[in-house]
């Protein structure tokens, strides 16, 4: 009932799709390179640690982005940075479907990153600032939400056009969103909140460095830096290796794009819970529990051995990270004042994001070792515990209060 009210209001609903529907092509984007690379992997011969390159690649655009958008947000609007973003990884999406060698498609996969880590902070930022505060947690979730349909799109993609027809059409898809863009500028406004605090008081990127870190701040970034770097470490690690991690376990390509089509399908209803949860019990409470339930099902998945066992807890840990993530994507906004808001957002998004070039990587280079899956989800179930922890004992709750 409480969220149907906040889908009724025109406005906000307009805006909630408007950026929900970026945001979804956004996971397109991201998830296609996981089922790319498991196909890649095949028709350039690559090693594991050139698949851990690609993922890797991916997310370091992404950090960059992230800070640099995050700081751009906060100079020239919400709106602005978040078309330009979107068009960046659109026309890199497409323009890697003609590359034609490893090194053109990782500069490529790079520039995409820059947009696609760019868009995230910022239109989270926008949502948080342009609703009612009894509403905004349920509405950041939801936008996150939007991620699992763009994941879900990314697997039937994969599944009836890049296993059949090749990955450059993954690629050729993933441009869509430059039209898109086209109709986001008319559609969405900038945010009140940040119209209202002026030109006069944005700071510049040394000032908001400084805000973030001075001493009322200092407490609240260290926790949002922690949870972002475990979170996009395990999630990245976890989630961009799926459907090779199931041909590691014996499964052919098609039935392993099939079974994390099914794991895909879970995240819905771990956003749904997450979004009714963060009005209710809070923000730390959705975090701390579904990190620790996230921390669980890895374990799990790792030790699995049986089909069943295997698709139950990745299903377990498709709905938990991806509820997590959207009491990640809530919280953050909230830590701190409009004039620094996307800046603090950016700049812990960034920080997370080394969380997932390392994870990729250094995936990569375990199981050209070697080593076992279920060891390596070890490492995934520690960081996500640590996340957890610094939630639990350094962050604040933020429920109910007002941004400024």
């Amino acid at each position: 009932m409480e969220k149907m009210e906040l889908l009724r209001n025109p406005k906000q609903r307009k805006l909630l799709f408007s950026a929900g529907f970026s945001w979804m092509f956004d996971a397109m984007e991201v998830g296609m390179i996981s089922f790319i690379a498991a196909a890649l992997a095949k028709s350039w011969q690559l090693s594991p640690q050139q698949i851990g390159y690609l993922t890797s690649i991916n997310s370091v655009g992404m950090a960059v982005g992230a800070i640099a958008a995050g700081y751009l947000a906060d100079r020239y609007g919400r709106k602005s940075i978040l078309l330009w973003t979107l068009l960046i990884f659109s026309i890199a999406s497409g323009l890697s479907a003609l590359a034609t060698g490893f090194g053109v498609l990782l500069l490529l996969r790079f520039i995409a990153g820059f947009g696609l880590g760019g868009e995230l902070p910022v239109a989270s930022t926008l949502v948080s600032e342009s609703v009612a505060v009894k509403d905004r947690g349920r509405a950041v979730v939801l936008l996150e939400s939007f991620w699992a349909f763009g994941w879900i799109i990314s697997a039937v993609v994969a599944y009836f056009v890049i296993a059949k027809y090749g990955w450059q059409w993954g690629f050729i898809i993933g441009a869509i969103p430059a039209l898109y863009a086209l109709y986001l500028r008319r559609a969405i406004e900038d945010s009140p909140r940040y119209t209202a605090a002026g030109a006069g008081k944005r700071a510049s990127f040394g000032e908001g460095l400084r805000d973030i870190w001075n001493s009322e701040h200092r407490r609240t970034t260290l926790m949002a830096w922690i949870l972002w770097f475990t979170v996009v470490f395990s999630y990245y690690g976890m989630f961009l290796w799926l459907p090779s991690v199931m041909g590691l376990k014996g499964f052919t390509l098609i039935k392993s794009f099939e079974y994390v089509l099914i794991m895909t399908l879970a995240q819905l209803p771990g956003y749904f819970t997450a979004a009714y949860f963060i009005e209710k019990f809070g923000r730390k409470f959705v975090l701390v529990l579904y990190l620790v339930l996230t921390a669980v099902s890895a374990i799990w998945f790792g030790f699995a051995t049986s089909e069943l066992s295997l698709i139950l807890a990745g299903i377990c840990l498709s709905f938990f990270n991806l509820g997590a993530w959207g009491g990640l994507y809530a919280y953050t906004p909230e830590l701190y004042p409009t004039r620094v808001r996307s800046t603090g957002v950016g700049m812990a998004a960034g920080f997370g994001r080394i969380g997932g070039v390392i994870a990729p990587f250094l995936v990569g280079m375990l199981v050209g070792k070697g080593v076992a899956v279920s060891s390596i989800f070890i490492i995934f179930f520690v960081a996500i515990l640590i996340g957890a922890a610094a939630v639990l004992f350094l962050g604040k709750e933020t429920k109910g209060l007002e941004l400024d």
